[in-house]
């Protein structure tokens, strides 16, 4: 048999008694000690669960006040900021072509009834007969005369059959004459209306020229000034009703089923600090945001306040469940690192991690899952950053709040 080389054993006895000192070394390593850190006990709370939201105050009427007709302006009566009631003129154009057109019309208007034998006011009774229906009847009447006699002297052998006939002839015209007369007067009567129509139109461009307030309300702005040629529609004045307020919010798909009208909501803005006002939601929108997946709702204002203007940015608060239980830990045993919300749970001498969603705050107390974190557990208030899941913890002091 082969005996082992003196080296090769050497080199094996080197290396188990290495081994074995490595062994020893990683056993040898000392422990880390628990970290200190201060707790304190989940509690339960009743109160009034909340959504907050963003919202915005709207004016309840705003309209871009416009002249229906093309002119230049003579006169504007307000300003920006002026508040103003309905009925008031706002401004005026010149009224000088469209008062022309008024009286080129009415003349026209005029210069036919006269064609029909009336006078001015008489436009809405219609005629029995016109000057030239009456002489064509009489025109015809003489010719029936001179026919019908016509007609007896034939017979006695007194005149012709051709003078006859020609007497015959012209009774035939007159009646016709007659009868177009007759025609001649409905069609006039039937430009009667087509001219009332036009001196209508031409009365309401002429009263087109004067714009009025359609509601109460303020000048937001003023665009045109006296002198300027404008065309149709062209908007003169910004007005605003800022009476009551109306109040939109976005709620999202959650508490769409939590929201009715007449549910209440209060709301603050920063434009007057330690305020709260009150709405009553009046209506809905049917449906969701396609995109957003939020549901807007729209609210008046209670009570009317001067201090509130249309535009300012609100938050807004929806009361979904009052007086409820809920748990709670202390503001100062969140931690929030790269957008998460933690909370350590000590158990077993351990530290659990529980990732939460923020919550409503009430007075320093933050609301958290009751099956996350259950009433009376404790909970790390200090030393949050050196904390991990499951790191071996030991309390130094329990904070009593």
């Amino acid at each position: 048999m082969k005996r082992a080389s003196p080296l090769l054993a050497v080199s094996v006895l080197l290396a188990l008694f290495g081994c074995g000192a490595k062994k020893e070394a990683v056993e040898a390593a000392p422990k880390p000690p628990p970290l200190a850190v201060k707790t304190a006990a989940a509690a339960t709370r009743r109160v009034d669960r909340v959504i907050a939201v963003t919202g915005s105050l709207n004016p309840d009427e705003t309209v871009n006040v416009s002249f229906e007709v093309a002119g230049r302006v003579l006169a504007i009566h307000t300003d920006f900021g002026q508040v103003v009631h309905k009925g008031d003129v706002l401004a005026e154009l010149d009224q000088q072509e469209y008062q022309l057109q008024v009286d080129r019309t009415r003349a026209a208007l005029n210069q036919a009834l006269a064609r029909l034998g009336l006078s001015p006011g008489q436009e809405n009774t219609p005629p029995e007969s016109t000057p030239a229906m009456r002489q064509a009847q009489a025109q015809a009447d003489d010719a029936r005369f001179k026919s019908d006699n016509a007609a007896k002297l034939v017979k006695s052998g007194d005149i012709s059959q051709e003078r006859f006939t020609e007497l015959e002839k012209a009774y035939h015209a007159r009646q016709a004459a007659f009868e177009m007369t007759r025609d001649d007067m409905r069609v006039q009567w039937a430009n009667m209306d087509s001219l009332r129509a036009d001196l209508k139109l031409a009365q309401k461009h002429l009263a087109d020229t004067v714009v009025r307030a359609p509601f109460d309300g303020a000048i937001t702005q003023k665009l045109v000034s006296p002198g300027q040629y404008i065309k149709e529609n062209t908007t003169v004045l910004a007005l605003v009703k800022s009476n009551p307020l109306r109040l939109l919010a976005e709620l999202p798909e959650s508490a769409a089923g939590e929201i009715r009208t007449g549910s209440t909501l209060t709301f603050t803005t920063d434009g007057i600090p330690g305020q709260v006002f009150h709405a009553v939601v009046r209506e809905l929108n049917p449906s969701l945001d396609s995109k957003s997946r939020s549901l807007t709702a729209e609210a008046r204002l209670t009570e009317s306040d001067g201090r509130l203007r249309p535009g300012m940015f609100v938050q807004v608060q929806l009361v979904t469940e009052r007086n409820a239980e809920v748990v709670v830990i202390p503001t100062g045993a969140i931690y929030t690192v790269a957008g998460l919300t933690k909370v350590f749970v000590i158990r077993d001498g351990h530290a659990v991690e529980c990732r939460v969603a923020p919550a409503q705050i009430h007075d320093g107390w933050m609301e958290v899952p009751s099956d996350q974190i259950r009433a009376g557990e404790m909970v790390a208030v200090s030393n949050l950053p050196a904390l991990v899941n499951g790191a071996e913890v030991t309390s130094s002091a329990r904070v009593r709040l």
